[in-house]
C-alpha cells in the first residue's frame, strides 16, 4: 500500500473515531460516563491524526505537531484509565442509563408511564384554575363537574391552602386540611376550613417524631364522608402512591375529581396504579412542575408533575386533550420552564429541556 493511502486511510480513522468520540460523550451523562464511552474514540482519532502528521515530516512543523498530538492522546488515555483525575466519580448507585443508546427496563416502565397520562379532552368539562393565580399551588379542574361534591379534602399544604379556600367559597362545601409536617393552620377568610396535624398514608400509625398518619378512609369516615362525593387535592412528596394504591375501589369510586401531584418517574408500582386509576377516571390534564426539570427521565421533562384525574361517571371524553392549557402558569414563575417532552438525546443539547421562558 503506498504511503499516500494509507495517510488516507488513516485520516478517515481518525474522522470516524472522531464521530464515536462525539457519540460516545454527547449521550453519555453524567461526567464519569462521558469518560468512559468518549476518551477511548477520542484517544484513537489523536493517535491516527499524529501518525498522519508525522508522515508528512517533510512539511515544517510536522513531527512536532503530531508530538503535541500523541501528547493529548496519552493525556486522554489516562484520564480514561483514572477518571478522578479530572475530580469525576463513578455515580452510584445506577437508577438511570449510562448512555443515550442504552435501554434499561427503567426507561420502558417511564415511556410506558408517560403513555398513560397523557390527557384527553373532555366534551363536558371546562377547565378552571383553583388555587394560587401564577404560581406553586394552583391547579386545573373541571369547575362546572364540582356540583355534587359534598366536601373537599386537601393534603400537603405547608401552613396555606389557597385550593382549599377556593373549593370551599366556590362550592359551599367544607374543606377538610391535612398536613403533619408544618402544623401551621392556613388563613381562610371566606371559607369552611378545618385544619388537622395529621398526614395521609396506607393505614393508621405515628412515627417517631409523634407525628400521626391515617387512611383516606379512616380520615373520611371520621369526618362524616363514608358516603359523600368528594374532591380530593393531594400534594404528599411522594406518599401519594402507597397511600392511593391501599385505597379501596369504593372510595375512589365516590370521587368527583382527584387533582394530584405524582412525584418520581419508572417504577413498576407507579404504573401499576396509574392503570388501576384509569379503571376509575379519566386523565383531563398533565403539568410538569419547573422545580423538578430533570434530564435523562424522557420524555419525562421533569420527575414531579400535576395529574387531573375526573370520575368517568360523570365525564364524556373526546380525544386527545392540548397541552399546555392556556390556564397553566410555572409552579417556579421565574424559573425557565419544562413543559415539552424529551427524547433520550435531549441531554446532550444544551438547555433543551428549558424551551419556554415565563
Amino acid at each position: 500500500m503506498r504511503r499516500a493511502q494509507l495517510d488516507r486511510l488513516l485520516f478517515t480513522l481518525g474522522l470516524i473515531l472522531l464521530l464515536a468520540f462525539i457519540v460516545g460523550a454527547g449521550g453519555a451523562a453524567p461526567r464519569y460516563n462521558r469518560i468512559v464511552f468518549g476518551a477511548l474514540p477520542l484517544a484513537g482519532a489523536l493517535i491516527c491524526f499524529g501518525v498522519v502528521a508525522w508522515a508528512a515530516r517533510r512539511r515544517r512543523g510536522g513531527p512536532a505537531l503530531a508530538s503535541v498530538v500523541w501528547v493529548l492522546a496519552a493525556g486522554v488515555l489516562a484520564i480514561w484509565w483514572q477518571p478522578s483525575l479530572t475530580g469525576s466519580v463513578r455515580p452510584e448507585p445506577r437508577i438511570e442509563r449510562a448512555h443515550a443508546l442504552l435501554t434499561l427496563n427503567r426507561d420502558r416502565l417511564r415511556h410506558a408511564l408517560f403513555d398513560e397520562l397523557q390527557p384527553v379532552a373532555l366534551d363536558n368539562c371546562q377547565l378552571q384554575r383553583f388555587g394560587d393565580a401564577a404560581s406553586d399551588g394552583g391547579y386545573l379542574m373541571c369547575g362546572n363537574l364540582l356540583s355534587p361534591v359534598r366536601a373537599a379534602y386537601s393534603y400537603g399544604i405547608e401552613g396555606r391552602d389557597k385550593w382549599g379556600c377556593d373549593v370551599s367559597r366556590k362550592l359551599g362545601v367544607r374543606v377538610h386540611e391535612y398536613d403533619c409536617f408544618d402544623v401551621r393552620s392556613p388563613v381562610c377568610s371566606a371559607g369552611d376550613p378545618v385544619f388537622h396535624a395529621e398526614c395521609v398514608a396506607p393505614g393508621p400509625r405515628v412515627d417517631e417524631q409523634s407525628r400521626v398518619f391515617d387512611s383516606l378512609e379512616n380520615q373520611f369516615t371520621r369526618n362524616g364522608d363514608a358516603a359523600n362525593r368528594l374532591v380530593i387535592k393531594m400534594d404528599v412528596e411522594g406518599a401519594e402512591w402507597d397511600t392511593l394504591a391501599q385505597t379501596p375501589d369504593d372510595v375512589l369510586a365516590r370521587t368527583e375529581q382527584l387533582v394530584i401531584e405524582l412525584h418520581g418517574v419508572g417504577l413498576e408500582h407507579q404504573l401499576t396504579l396509574v392503570r388501576r386509576l384509569k379503571h376509575f377516571f379519566h386523565v383531563a390534564h398533565l403539568h410538569f412542575n419547573n422545580y423538578s426539570c430533570r434530564e435523562r427521565i424522557d420524555p419525562f421533562p421533569a420527575w414531579a408533575y400535576e395529574v387531573l384525574f375526573v370520575s368517568k361517571r360523570i365525564a364524556v371524553a373526546k380525544g386527545a386533550a392540548a397541552l399546555p392549557h392556556p390556564l397553566d402558569a410555572p409552579n417556579a414563575p421565574n424559573a425557565p420552564d419544562c413543559q415539552a417532552p424529551t427524547t433520550r438525546w435531549s441531554q446532550a443539547l444544551p438547555g433543551a429541556l428549558r424551551l419556554h421562558r415565563p
